[in-house]
């Protein structure tokens, strides 16, 4: 028996990757996290194990595939297998678009966007589309629908990138539940971390190269955020750190609610959950346009309560609202409790904001928001590409460009999108700078 000998060592993302038998699968991550070379990893161990396998790699051009993802490929991946001659490459033919062969069977199709015909009169069982921030979502799904060669139990889509724009259709896409969306992070790549997360002498040099970058390119090849634009104002977040899977609230937590009143603009209602050591986790979250007070209070009444209108989670030591006098007024009558007004004091709550989100010194933040904390998205929101949670809000939370000054104190949000924001400006107020309030019950 021949036994080919290949050693690779997958962690965080690239891992679950490897075991997951979703049907569509973006990973993100920041530049040399190690994200393609996991997808490539499986690629190549599903064509080994399985006779007949039929997979894809393509990008938006064949050009930018043979620097990019090919070279990973024939140095990392199959340069063991080519050298027994288990695998081959195939330059293709009129008939045939170029394919690694392997001797059992299966293959391995290389192409780009560029020529689609070349590559869509196949059927296949995985297709990677490397950097699929480079293609559209018309794209994504034409490349979907080849998957149907059966050779194996699941057929999958992957995609891998850069972090992007926060409202890119790949966010949208996986926030309706379509698309598995797993985050990569420099400490999963064994060739700049060490498993106990000490960089090694090659990533001390290779971070640093990173940390030199600036604006969007540092935000997004450097803290892997979704980042629109210079002048982001909450440099901390990190979405692999930051936004985090649920997990079952203590009652005896204390609650805190957020609210900012909107009816064109988004309504947003934030459930937090304050632990023991005050670190505040957003639980549950409510952001939707074109729906009055009295539809919000009773929905979120819906959540608290049974039937009978008996509370099934913690009531809230503090509602802090915005300062709408008629809006507060409603929403107290309805929902039975009392309000107190937002400090309101922007400078001071993005700076206790921004101090939640920076990880401290055992390792961890102050800040979380549950993956799955959104009630519902906005079709709204999503017709006019806007952010639908406040964790699509932050990567895009920036400064105004004007009027230029070397003061601080002049600095000002840019006002836009920032519903979401601004409600978490107010609960990072109210906890740190004001201390608990005690809720009137009506």
């Amino acid at each position: 028996m021949q036994v080919l000998d290949h050693t690779v060592e997958l962690r965080g993302a690239a891992l679950e990757l490897a075991n997951s038998r979703a049907s569509e699968i973006l990973i993100s991550g920041a530049a040399g996290t190690g994200k393609s070379r996991g997808v490539l990893e499986k690629i190549n161990l599903v064509c080994l194990l399985t006779r007949g396998v039929k997979c894809l790699i393509l990008r938006r051009t064949a050009r930018s595939l043979a620097t990019s993802a090919l070279r990973t490929w024939e140095r990392d991946v199959v340069r063991e297998a080519m050298r027994d001659g288990s695998v081959w490459f195939y330059g293709g033919s009129a008939r045939e678009p170029a394919q690694y062969r392997y001797s059992n069977g299966s293959a391995v199709v290389i192409g780009g966007l560029d020529d689609p015909m070349k590559v869509m009169s196949t059927e296949y069982d995985i297709a990677f589309i490397q950097e699929c921030t480079e293609v559209s979502e018309d794209d994504w799904e034409s490349v979907s629908i080849r998957l149907r060669n059966g050779a194996i139990s699941f057929q999958q889509i992957i995609g891998d990138c850069n972090p992007g724009h926060p409202t890119h259709w790949l966010l949208e896409r996986a926030a309706t539940g379509k698309l598995l969306h797993l985050v990569s992070q420099h400490e999963d790549n064994p060739r700049y971390f060490t498993i106990d997360g000490t960089p090694t002498a090659e990533g001390v040099d290779y971070i640093a190269r990173l940390d030199s970058l600036t604006g969007v390119r540092y935000l997004r090849l450097r803290k892997n955020q979704w980042a629109a634009a210079e002048g982001v104002i909450f440099e901390s977040f990190d979405a692999a750190i930051h936004v985090i899977d649920r997990f079952d609230i203590p009652d005896d937590w204390e609650r805190v609610w957020g609210i900012d009143f909107g009816h064109t603009n988004p309504f947003v209602w934030q459930d937090w959950a304050i632990d023991e050591d005050g670190r505040a986790y957003l639980v549950r979250e409510i952001y939707m346009s074109g729906r009055i007070v009295e539809d919000h209070a009773r929905q979120i009444l819906d959540l608290c309560t049974d039937g009978n209108g008996e509370w099934i989670v913690p009531r809230p030591s503090a509602i802090v609202c915005d300062h709408d006098a008629e809006d507060r007024a409603t929403f107290e009558r309805h929902i039975g409790m009392g309000t107190v007004p937002a400090d309101k004091a922007v400078l001071p709550g993005i700076d206790a904001m921004e101090a939640r989100l920076r990880v401290a010194g055992d390792g961890r933040p102050r800040m979380f928001f549950f993956k799955d904390a959104l009630i519902e998205r906005d079709p709204l929101m999503v017709e006019q590409k806007k952010p639908t949670r406040t964790v699509e809000e932050i990567p895009a939370y920036i400064w105004a460009p004007e009027p230029p000054s070397a003061d601080r104190k002049d600095q000002k949000p840019l006002k836009r999108n920032d519903h979401g924001c601004d409600t978490a400006r107010y609960i990072s107020v109210e906890i740190d700078l004001h201390g608990p309030t005690t809720v009137r019950w009506g």
